[in-house]
């Protein structure tokens, strides 16, 4: 079946999660996962402060950032300016495959193109926040003629990036909840965030001085694109810890959509930074996969009876 014709074609699914939750495994997982699947993947690294994402796909070195091939950030002379600031689209940020030059992307065999947001650890003090990073995430589009691909993006650990409204872009939002209390919160504030948005709330605006840029940010949230967000376990061993999460997910009517177990193995990848391949984990992964499918398959159901 051509990729075009699948379920999560064309779909923008942003994860995110709690430092150290398995936010980038869960990453590197789904992607071949889908990968095998018969889909086109395009993964755009927007954790601005880790690395080794394109190390555990198998890649020696990491992509050219995008914020050097838009010019750089505002901070620094540049264009790509904060969401926040400035709500403003980034110009020229749908981009065809084919015309971006080879040093900001590579491929895997999988059928998984890698793309990299920035960093900021190389900036030295003084640089500015990174919110330019969120803005390149939030309005990022690429395209291949003839090919719907599914995108997954990579956001920095914690709350942060989706306070900044990048999930007004995304159609799916994934949270990774590991075995924390942290990690529990953060799922719940998530939920009630995505809700807001869905709700119609707009953002918060009294910092801009422009008429014209509150009206910009209301727009944002006004034609937000998210359907829906799901819920995953991550670094779960037993019965008693999986049993504890589900239970305090389920008072706020979470229902996880699948779990990622602990694997020794990943620990040691991430540790020598070389690429995650594990069997351990492929069963647990195709089932979020199938999941993920059915989501999207009842939603477009639902939204074509009105």
């Amino acid at each position: 079946m051509m990729a075009e014709k699948k379920t999560l074609s064309g779909k923008r699914i942003g994860i995110f999660g709690k430092g150290g939750s398995g936010k980038s495994t869960a990453v590197v997982l789904l992607a071949k996962a889908l990968g095998e699947h018969g889909y086109h993947v395009c993964v755009l690294d927007a954790d601005s402060t880790n690395i080794g994402l394109a190390q555990a796909f198998g890649f020696d070195d990491t992509p050219v950032s995008l914020m050097d091939f838009f010019g750089g950030t505002v901070f620094r002379g540049g264009v790509v300016t904060c969401p926040v600031d400035d709500p403003a689209p980034l110009p020229g940020a749908e981009i065809f495959l084919d015309r971006l030059p080879i040093q900001y992307y590579a491929q895997a065999r999988e059928r998984i193109t890698i793309l990299t947001a920035g960093k900021i650890g190389d900036q030295g003090p003084g640089a500015g926040c990174d919110g330019p990073i969120s803005k390149i995430a939030r309005d990022l589009r690429i395209r291949v003629d003839g090919e719907r691909l599914v995108t997954l993006v990579d956001f920095k650990a914690g709350f942060e990036d989706s306070a900044r409204g990048v999930i007004t872009g995304l159609d799916w939002a994934i949270v990774i909840v590991d075995p924390t209390s942290a990690s529990i919160q953060m799922a719940y504030n998530m939920k009630d965030m995505v809700a807001q948005v869905k709700a119609g709330k707009l953002p918060a605006t009294a910092h801009l001085q422009s008429p014209e840029l509150v009206e910009m940010a209301n727009r944002v949230f006004r034609e937000a694109t998210i359907q829906d967000l799901s819920f995953v376990l991550s670094k779960v061993d037993d019965k008693e810890t999986e049993s504890y999460l589900r239970e305090k997910l389920g008072e706020r009517g979470i229902q996880p959509i699948g779990i990622i177990h602990r694997d020794p193995l990943i620990s040691l990848a991430w540790l020598k930074g070389t690429p995650l391949d594990t069997t351990m984990t492929k069963d647990d992964v195709k089932k979020i996969v199938k999941e993920l499918e059915m989501a999207e398959g009842a939603y477009a159901a639902l939204a074509a009876t009105g």
